[in-house]
């Protein structure tokens, strides 16, 4: 699943980013990286961007972006 798929208030565990150059290592300098808990925070009316929470702070991706990196959602046990 990437982290385009999760719904809003789900999080999940990054697995794998899947890009290269110059995109990765912007991603990587925000604290996008393998197993890295992240948030689904808020969700644009039309879907793009997302804002999603990584360690302490908000970050704004691109749909297009957020395809881009596989999570692995963690199911809440109640």
């Amino acid at each position: 699943m990437t982290l385009a798929d999760l719904r809003t208030g789900k999080s999940g565990i990054i697995v794998k980013i899947q890009v290269s150059g110059a995109l990765k290592r912007r991603l990587m300098d925000m604290g996008v990286v393998a197993g890295t808990e992240v948030i689904v925070g808020k969700v644009a009316p039309l879907g793009d961007p997302i804002e999603v929470r990584i360690k302490s702070y908000a970050l704004s991706l691109r749909l297009g972006e957020a395809r881009q990196i596989e999570v692995e959602e963690i199911k809440n046990h109640e």
